[in-house]
């Protein structure tokens, strides 16, 4: 059993954070919470009763600290960490031929090396505070392997997917055809998942999720098999959707049609679909992926270089569209979710200030909803509204509630005397100042950390209940 007491916070619906102060949280030998109440209670006094019987000791979180779900990850392409940072100063599809696909070959050319950019990006993974991601992987089978092993072994919770894709610019990085990519998809799909099964102790942290990676990259015959195997084995599916207008043009001049509706013929629109980007959906589309229970991994950063147009980000949640956030490494070059939260609020700020200028609103319009969000809704993308939108046995993450996982992430503010750790300052309680007593943090306090706190902030990651202490290893 794990016990904590002190400051917990979470986002357990749009728009509302709450903060649970001298609370006692009780994780089970699953790691599910068991407990969840103000430490006074009568139920938690039993259970510290009981842990002291049983010689475990409480971990107190101090004062200027308090416990946060773990972020979700909703769109990384594990192979480009390689190049994390780089070649951002073309078109998408010229991108993609000029650095990815030979990035992405060569990995599945070197498993040494693919172990070495995979363990690392385990490792920088939960130094962010990220406990659960959906990654693309490459082609090959074993690279992607060697991609699940390196996240079990750190402890991550992660959907792998290995590239379906018989349609390539590039004639040495492809499925040799519509068949052979399908029955690689099944192996792999077999393959990942006796990875999971090697740690039967635990709930298993590793799924496979099938990747055809974009329209462009597959036949119409590769993605209705991808389909029927998602419905036949109940796999997730991953992919990318109206992401930027060349990609877009090219899927008309070729298909005939939009990408959406590519997907929709082939029956790859489910409540097991996550689709990153979407900037080119119209509110028609949007109520489709309502209506199919397809999700949404937006990514504001990545958008910014790769799309002429940004998401409706405000629009698709009235809609009531499953929405999180992800980093897209390497069209986006910060593995922070922190970052995607705050360039998700900036992007919508700026489309906010454009309908103002364009006269389209005035500010403080009763009758006009503003397209901005607030931090806060931010925090629940990057938490409770990424786990929706992963869906299936994860759709339990992001709140502190009974029965949940415990993936957690402890964050200090500032030490017992008032100073501000990492790059925050707080003035007033370095003089001793705090009008609601030092053991008390405040939204206030809370918001400077999710503008300008980093990783100096972050002093524990849990997932499924135990402790990964990654940023003490190499």
């Amino acid at each position: 059993m794990l016990l904590l007491a002190g400051t917990f916070i979470d986002t357990p619906i749009l728009g509302n954070l709450e903060i649970y102060h001298d609370h006692l949280l009780v994780v089970d030998e699953a790691g599910l919470i068991a407990h969840f109440e103000d430490r006074n209670t009568p139920r938690s006094v039993d259970q510290i009763s009981a842990a002291t019987q049983r010689g475990e000791s409480i971990i107190e979180i101090s004062a200027g600290s308090f416990i946060l779900p773990t972020f979700c990850d909703l769109h990384l392409h594990a192979p480009q960490f390689l190049y994390q940072g780089n070649g951002l100063d073309l078109p998408l599809l010229e991108w993609l031929d000029k650095y990815t696909y030979k990035a992405e070959e060569r990995l599945d050319s070197d498993p040494v090396l693919a172990k070495r950019v995979y363990e690392r990006l385990a490792k920088r993974l939960l130094e962010n505070g990220t406990g659960a991601v959906s990654l693309f992987g490459t082609i090959r089978e074993e690279t992607n392997l060697i991609l699940a092993n390196s996240m079990q072994d750190r402890g991550i919770r992660a959907r792998v997917g290995k590239l379906s894709m018989d349609i390539s610019t590039r004639p040495t990085y492809v499925d040799s055809s519509a068949q052979a990519s399908l029955e690689a998809a099944e192996r792999f799909v077999t393959d990942c998942c006796a990875i999971s099964r090697s740690k039967p102790s635990h709930p298993p942290l590793i799924e496979p999720v099938l990747t055809p990676r974009f329209v462009p990259t597959c036949s119409d015959e590769s993605l209705v098999g991808l389909a029927s195997l998602s419905t036949n084995r109940s796999i997730h599916i991953q992919s990318h959707l109206a992401e930027a207008h060349d990609q877009v043009e090219w899927v008309k001049s070729t298909r005939g049609k939009d990408d959406i509706d590519v997907f929709g013929d082939a029956g790859l629109l489910t409540e097991r679909t996550l689709q990153a980007h979407c900037t080119y959906l119209t509110p028609p589309d949007l109520k489709r992926l309502v209506d199919t229970g397809t999700s949404i991994a937006h990514c504001p950063l990545s958008n910014v270089y790769f799309s002429s147009k940004p998401f409706p980000l405000r629009e698709a949640l009235d809609m009531g569209v499953k929405l999180g956030l992800g980093t897209d490494v390497a069209g986006g070059y910060s593995l922070d979710i922190m970052n995607a939260m705050r360039n998700a609020v900036a992007v919508s700020r700026m489309r906010e200030g454009e309908r103002v200028s364009k006269g389209s609103a005035s500010r403080g319009d009763p009758a006009e909803k503003s397209l901005a969000i607030t931090w806060i809704e931010a925090v629940y993308l990057a938490t409770r509204g990424g786990a929706i939108a992963l869906g299936g046995s994860w759709a339990n993450l992001g709140a502190l509630r009974v029965g949940s996982p415990f993936d957690a992430q402890q964050i200090t503010l500032f030490d017992g005397r008032g100073r501000g750790v990492g790059l925050l300052d707080f003035f007033d309680l370095e003089s001793g100042f705090n009008v609601q007593g030092t053991q008390w943090l405040t939204l206030d306090m809370i918001e400077k950390w999710w503008c300008i706190g980093d990783g100096n902030n972050r002093v524990r990651v849990w997932v499924q209940g135990e402790q990964r202490n990654c940023w003490n290893n190499s």
